[in-house]
């Protein structure tokens, strides 16, 4: 019946993922067996269904029971999923330090001792980032997608009409989503942060002989602590999405707070005098890669000065959509 079947799915769903499909087995056999005692083999009734399902408690009490514990900083209904994401967030890292210093070896191979030594620094300094991060993402899903205070209230008796229906497909994550999420927003935090020098037109004349960057390389210092800032959030937003597996009305809130605090701190950034390279397009000149007065050169410096504002409208539709999306799915029963 559907009721059993929102009370197991109410259940397992507080349990670690591994343990899910037994339980679930387990706990149905366990229902039919007292439904059989209660009915005397007669036909099942809702009535019926109910008086076991109250019986067997708050489907939050009993997720507590199978897991035999209270309160963590990461419960383990999601400590696995959070391995899994630090995983994947340090094999990133080492992945994308590891390709850098290949690259920079290639490009300049007399430097290979400070390009080594830059390396471990780097890496001394992203890894407690990166762990940061990650565990601060899964520290506020435990927090805001835990037990409430109001459900377990004993002035509120629970009763099986409680039940939420089971969620629409289609307003679930797929498990990889958020992971690849999480994945190339460290991805964007190495890069920002280690190599942005790298961040912009590269130079080749029969071999590499530097890039000319999009971001003024005097003042980009200033900047990097905001655009961790919103890459970090980014983060956060993705784990509690593999947290939830689900919108709810709690993570569109949560990401509407975000997708603000970035899209002003991207604003307030990028409108600045200094925040972009004022030497870019002399730069290109002087590269060879264009010449003044040319047609090519007009078109690249109408886009290049046009930048500032193609960026936001992208923003304000990618982070608004974001918002709309999850706030219709969260709607679906």
């Amino acid at each position: 019946m559907e009721l059993i079947d929102r009370y197991i799915y109410a259940v397992t769903q507080k349990l670690p993922q591994e343990q899910r499909e037994d339980i679930a087995e387990e706990l149905r056999g366990l229902i039919e067996d007292m439904l059989e005692e209660r009915t005397g083999g007669e036909k099942r009734t809702n009535e019926a269904v109910e008086e076991v399902l109250l019986e067997l408690g708050n489907p939050k009490y009993l997720a507590q029971k199978y897991r035999g514990t209270k309160k963590y900083l990461i419960g383990p209904e999601i400590f696995d999923s959070y391995v899994l994401v630090l995983k994947i967030v340090m094999i990133t890292l080492a992945f994308a330090f590891g390709i850098g210093f290949v690259i920079k070896i290639i490009l300049n191979p007399i430097s290979i001792l400070d390009h080594f030594i830059e390396l471990i620094v780097s890496l001394v300094t992203a890894t407690p980032a990166a762990f940061g991060w990650t565990t601060l993402g899964f520290a506020l899903g435990e927090y805001f997608g835990g037990i409430n205070a109001k459900d377990l209230s004993f002035e509120k008796k629970w009763k099986p009409s409680d039940l939420a229906p089971i969620p629409d497909e289609k307003r679930q994550f797929k498990r990889y989503e958020p992971i690849i999420g999480i994945g190339f927003y460290a991805l964007l935090i190495m890069v920002f942060a280690f190599s942005n020098e790298y961040f912009g037109v590269w130079i080749f004349h029969d071999e590499f002989s530097g890039a000319i960057p999009f971001l003024n390389p005097e003042t980009s210092g200033s900047y990097m602590f905001f655009i961790i800032l919103i890459l970090g959030f980014g983060i956060i937003k993705e784990s509690l999405k593999l947290i939830f597996g689900k919108w709810t009305l709690k993570l569109v809130i949560f990401t509407a707070i975000v997708n603000l605090i970035s899209l002003a701190t991207v604003v307030i950034m990028i409108n600045g005098p200094a925040f972009w390279n004022p030497g870019f397009m002399s730069e290109l000149v002087q590269a060879g890669l264009l010449s003044e007065g040319s047609e090519a050169y007009g078109t690249v410096s109408k886009i290049w000065e046009n930048t500032t504002f193609l960026i936001l409208v992208l923003l304000v539709i990618g982070l608004f959509w974001d918002v709309v999306d999850g706030l219709i799915k969260s709607r679906k029963k």
